[in-house]
């Protein structure tokens, strides 16, 4: 039985997690924090400032993190203080704040960091950078859509997606939205939506004289993205004390 503690237990992403976890026969939920107290299916939710009192009563095996920023870099430094393995969804850190997270984590607890935890954004992924190796002289744009709350644009995935092309063509020019007389170079744009209740939508055009290729992923339920922390939850518990991607979980 795996014992499995929440942080952002109270927010969307928490609540799916906690459901999960709760119908789940290996799974144990201990509870989790928020910046309110609370319950989360029958477990106790406590403040975060309490984080430390909390993991060392409840003993958790894993720390599911789906916060912000600035909040999931304390988690991660109390998880490593208290021998907790971690699963981290969290986005938008700051390179000072990798930095941070990679030095806490490297040596004392294995976690699993990504932008994004669906199997099929993983696969995604992939096929953008087999695309972009075989596509590097068409014109490529990147647009993501996600709902009217989300703090952090472009998204992490979409950063992810970035990432991949720089990786796969040199870097690029980033060019975020466009407005007024804009000749295109060989500039990569950039282009975020929000609105409504969108649970996030991400495509790479990859355009051509006389053809374009678009490569898409679109979730319909905050579920694909808990099932996929799960499962890197159920994985990272004994692992090395180092930081692991989605695609280490998976085997790509």
């Amino acid at each position: 039985m795996i014992r499995v503690a929440v942080s952002g237990a109270l927010g969307r992403m928490g609540t799916t997690i906690g459901r999960i976890v709760d119908e789940t026969p290996d799974l144990e939920l201990v509870g989790g924090t928020d910046i309110r107290e609370g319950t989360l299916f029958g477990k106790e939710v406590v403040p975060a400032a309490q984080i430390d009192a909390f993991l060392k009563e409840k003993k958790p095996d894993v720390l599911i993190d789906f916060t912000v920023a600035a909040a999931a870099v304390e988690n991660i430094r109390a998880a490593a203080r208290n021998n907790v393995a971690l699963v981290v969804g969290t986005t938008g850190f700051s390179p000072e704040q990798v930095e941070t997270i990679r030095s806490v984590v490297e040596g004392n607890v294995p976690a699993v960091i990504s932008s994004n935890f669906s199997v099929g954004v993983n696969i995604f992924w992939e096929l953008v950078r087999k695309a972009a190796r075989e596509l590097g002289d068409y014109d490529i744009e990147v647009t993501e859509a996600h709902h009217r709350y989300k703090k952090d644009a472009p998204s992490g995935t979409a950063k992810t997606i970035l990432e991949i092309l720089d990786q796969e063509l040199g870097e690029r020019e980033k060019v975020y939205g466009r407005v007024g007389a804009t000749e295109r170079k060989n500039e990569i744009g950039v282009h975020a939506v929000r609105g409504g209740d969108i649970v996030g939508d991400h495509t790479v055009l990859f355009a051509g004289n006389f053809e374009c290729i678009e490569i898409s992923h679109r979730a319909y339920d905050r579920a694909v993205f808990a099932q996929g922390a799960i499962r890197a939850a159920r994985w990272v518990v004994g692992k090395d004390p180092r930081i692991y991607t989605m695609q280490d979980v998976l085997g790509i």
